[in-house]
């Protein structure tokens, strides 16, 4: 129950039904304060403790000053949590953990349940093994089943043991696309009360929901353990940018350009850890297919959310998604009641504005490895050739004045249009029994995918993709040879309204028959390329490319024979696998021979503005989605067959490599013991600055000869196997060997080696030995460890193994002269402390090596229940007094219990 200090609980009625609200007007300044900062509002307001989230609190977030730095720290309280079956499966193994604990505690396991609504979707493991066939689909579906039996056995365990936890199973959809079209509440109803939908998920691109007004963005696990169990996340008040919408997209231009084009310019303006919210009389013209695709690559902004208000669009979207009468009755009035409907009238103060005029898009692709580099269509082919040298060595293909047109991938894509540059040429042939005989060379166009969540919810998109297939398929053209083609759509509506626009059978004619339904390509899962092309690609060193319609083309990314990747339409994504290159100009030179003799070109077969809207009309309704999603956690009966133990607790297999008990509440007492000083510890890594999550956390594939891939081999499994360690994220034997792992970790202690090495102190002069061995070693003599690091600490994507690593590897502190917030917060949530060097001091100022012997005492002082400020350092000869880096009352509580599972389990047990 509220405080409530400001006299704000009301009653908001709608038809027949009453709810308890908490009213924003009752906060002075409310009224002007960005719609995304009023959704903050209500959450301090009804979650108002007076202890975590207080008066000043709530004073603070009403008086916001839009032109300050983010200074103030608030606990924000999700309505709910989402999350996938990568990142989602450690979530349940420690919920599952903790039943058992509660249960040698001599309580009741049943109790450990999620307090607010969780929600998995198994999206992340269909691999594009099987292509361009009527099979596909079910071909791919077997082999997901075969590689990730025992995690499913797992996730449908929990299914039928948690209470609000529900598992939506393989083969259904993205977990995004399934948030928005029928996860995503917008409005809550939960004893009583109406609030805000808000929502946190275990992956980036969760801010898909901003684009239906819910405010939510993308979190790692032990924040969304955290929110799951009822506890609130730190965060800074940030600063929002507005960003106006004026006019119409012009004809040919699609949301996938726009969505390039706003990213371009948020990049270039600098949004990272803000909010950006959409306003101005161009909001009304975007459809909330485009606001979905929009929010979707707020992580490619850099900015913590990129959310749209509530208004007629979202209620007509609501209402095309089968949500009840009743539902929709009541976000629309709830959203009027507080000022959260949309008024393009009515304009709020932002700490910084920016502005696009939507009819100056432009047809766009952006690469070929970062997804804020664009490319107006227009210049795609010069561009190439520009950006290809990057890629290539000096090869006889190339005259000596085209290489002095653009001798380096940063010249201006100018230069090579001016001076008429040729492109780098390797013709290798390539003899295929399936595909015939034909030449690949730099820029073929290998992999051409209608993927991600970022397009495949958008009918637009993907409807003028199908009428530019059959206008091809009319028209007698037919995808190259050597493109590998693939169709994964977000959910089952998609190829719904396909068949009964009667346009499926011209996406297969083309090869782009269903794979499946899932993260596919935009992840990595494009799957191996055909022998025979990847054999090609590999002898003539190949600068080959994808064209995806996904939202990420790093290097390296989408396949591992793939050099150059780029972000695209569906509708482009159908014509780039009709022209099998990049080295085309789209706008003048045709994609091949029609069948009547003549060239065919782009602008012959792309479909009208009219004709798109006319079939999404005809073709997509309510019934669809009341159909699709009327028993979406069901399953198929392959999902329904699979064997699984019954009861409160999980009867773990003691011979798998996939799930395993979590270790965090092994011997538990009741009641915590007193934190402790930090006597003899030795230092584990010494790290510089900017060490990011990345190079923390395990991630990618497994390498034979790592401690992770030793301990596979030992329990049996062969190399081939070994899938990644984001697939077998709930086993910490594998996860904790590959903590600190990355090839790209330099441990300055020890001085040139590159990935998981360290000096084993417990040995004799100090050798070089792999950070796990040392671990092993250090904790078996009882000697706690610490790290050094420099500035932004933990910087980049928010992920709960690099703290779960740290502290399982016996690490007790961390002494760094920055962190980023949210990894700084899951440390403590791990039971690690976090110090900060005194202001402008450093490993290097203090002159300290690592092979010191570290002692920290005043860490006592927590038990008295307050937080001190600083603590004493000494290292060898050298004393310093360290920040102590737990901000909040709720911080301490989570340190003096050893984390923040362990004051949650003791919390349930309390109240027994």
């Amino acid at each position: 129950m509220s405080a409530n200090s400001f006299g704000s609980r009301d009653t908001l009625r709608v038809g027949e039904a009453a709810y308890e609200i908490y009213r924003l007007d009752a906060v002075e300044g409310s009224a002007r304060l960005p719609y995304s900062l009023k959704i903050l509002l209500e959450n301090l307001l009804r979650t108002e403790d007076g202890a975590n989230i207080t008066a000043d609190h709530i004073r603070a977030l009403g008086g916001w000053d839009p032109s300050a730095a983010p200074g103030v720290e608030i606990q924000f309280t999700p309505a709910r949590v989402i999350m996938q079956d990568f990142t989602g499966v450690p979530c349940v193994v420690d919920l599952a953990t903790m039943r058992e604990a509660v249960r040698d505690l001599g309580g009741d396991p049943a109790r450990i349940n999620p307090l607010a609504p969780a929600e998995l979707v198994i999206d992340h493991s269909v691999i594009v093994d099987f292509f361009g066939g009527s099979d596909s689909f079910r071909r791919n579906v077997e082999r997901e089943y075969e590689r990730n039996r025992e995690r499913y056995q797992f996730l449908r365990w929990g299914q039928t043991a948690f209470d609000e936890f529900k598992v939506v199973p393989p083969g259904t959809g993205i977990v995004h696309q399934v948030n928005i079209e029928h996860l995503a509440r917008v409005v809550m109803t939960r004893d009583g009360k109406a609030y805000p939908d808000t929502c946190v998920g275990t992956d980036s691109h969760t801010t898909m929901e901003n684009g239906i007004g819910v405010l939510g963005w993308g979190v790692g696990g032990i924040e969304a353990e955290a929110a799951m169990l009822g506890q609130p996340i730190s965060m800074l008040i940030p600063r929002v940018v507005g960003f106006k919408l004026t006019g119409r997209l012009p004809a040919g231009a699609t949301a996938t350009d726009l969505v390039l084009t706003i990213t371009e310019m948020l990049r270039k303006h600098g949004v990272v850890g803000k909010f950006v919210e959409f306003f101005g009389e161009g909001v009304s013209s975007v459809p909330l297919a485009n606001r979905a695709t929009i929010g979707n690559m707020s992580p490619e902004f850099g900015s913590t959310c990129a959310i749209f208000p509530i208004d007629g669009q979202t209620i007509d979207y609501l209402t095309l998604t089968g949500r009840s009468e009743e539902q929709i009755a009541l976000v629309e009035a709830y959203a009027k009641a507080q000022g959260l409907w949309h008024d393009p009238a009515n304009e709020p103060v932002y700490s910084e504005y920016i502005e696009l005029d939507l009819s100056t898009v432009v047809p766009s692709i952006a690469g070929p490895k970062r997804p804020q580099d664009r490319i107006a269509l227009s210049d795609a082919k010069e561009t190439w050739r520009r950006d290809v040298r990057a890629f290539v060595a000096d090869e006889d293909g190339v005259d000596e004045a085209s290489k002095e047109s653009f001798p380096a991938s940063d010249s201006p894509a100018s230069n090579a249009v001016a001076n008429g540059g040729r492109r780098p040429h390797r013709p290798t042939p390539v003899e295929s029994a399936e595909r015939g005989t034909f030449e690949l060379d730099h820029g073929a166009v290998v992999i051409a995918a209608i993927t991600s969540c970022t397009n495949t919810s958008n009918p637009y998109v993907m409807l003028a993709a199908a009428l530019l297939a059959k206008n091809a398929v009319d028209a007698g053209l037919s995808s190259k040879p050597w493109v590998k083609t693939s169709l994964a759509p977000g959910s089952q509506v998609v190829t719904g309204y396909f068949e009964r626009s009667g346009l499926q059978p011209y996406l297969d004619k083309l090869g782009f028959n269903l794979v499946g339904y899932g993260c596919t390509t935009c992840i990595g899962n494009s799957g191996p390329l055909p022998e025979e092309i990847s054999a090609a690609v590999q002898a003539g060193d190949l600068a080959v490319t994808a064209v995806l319609s996904g939202n990420r083309n790093f290097e390296g990314r989408i396949n591992p024979d793939v050099k150059m990747n780029y972000l695209a339409s569906p509708p482009l994504v159908v014509a780039y696998a009709l022209a099998g290159t990049m080295d085309l100009d789209l706008d003048n030179e045709p994609l091949g021979i029609g069948t009547d003799g003549k060239p065919v070109y782009l602008a012959d077969i792309w479909p009208s503005p009219e004709a798109v809207t006319e079939v999404v009309n005809s073709s997509i309704g309510q019934d669809m989605f009341k159909r699709d999603y009327a028993d979406v956690f069901k399953g198929d009966e392959t999902w329904r067959s699979l064997p699984i133990p019954t009861g409160d607790t999980f009867e773990w297999d003691p011979e798998s490599t996939y799930a395993r008990k979590a270790p965090y509440f092994d011997g538990m007492p009741p009641e915590p013991a007193p934190v402790t000083d930090i006597p003899g510890a030795r230092v584990l890594a010494l790290l510089g600055d900017s060490v990011t999550t990345d190079h923390i956390s395990p991630a990618g594939s497994i390498k034979a000869d790592s401690p992770a891939g030793q301990y596979l081999r030992d329990k049996g499994v062969a190399v081939k196997d070994f899938n990644s360690y984001g697939s077998r994220r709930g086993n910490h034997e594998v996860m904790i060997r590959g903590t600190f792992a990355n090839i790209r970790l330099r441990n300055q202690l020890a001085p040139g080696t590159e990935g998981g090495w360290t000096r084993d102190f417990t040995v004799e002069g100090g050798p070089v030995a792999t950070i796990y061995d040392a671990s092993v070693n250090y904790q078996s003599a009882g000697v706690p460890l610490v790290v050094l690091a420099g500035k932004e600490y933990g910087s980049g994507s928010s992920r709960d193994w690099a703290a779960k690593g740290t502290a399982l590897l016996g690490v007790r502190a961390v002494i760094a002269e920055s962190y980023e917030r949210i990894h700084r917060s899951n440390l403590i949530g791990m039971g690690v402390l976090p110090l900060q060097f005194p202001e402008g001091a450093s490993v290097a100022s203090l002159g300290l090596t690592g092979e010191e012997t570290f002692d920290i005492t005043g860490v006592e002082e927590l038990n008295e229940g307050g937080i001190p400020r600083t603590v004493k350092v000494r290292a060898g000869d050298v004393e310093f007094d360290a920040v102590v880096r737990i901000d909040t009352p709720g911080e301490a509580d989570y340190y003096r219990h050893g984390g923040i599972m362990q004051y949650v389990l003791r919390s349930l047990l309390a109240k027994n």
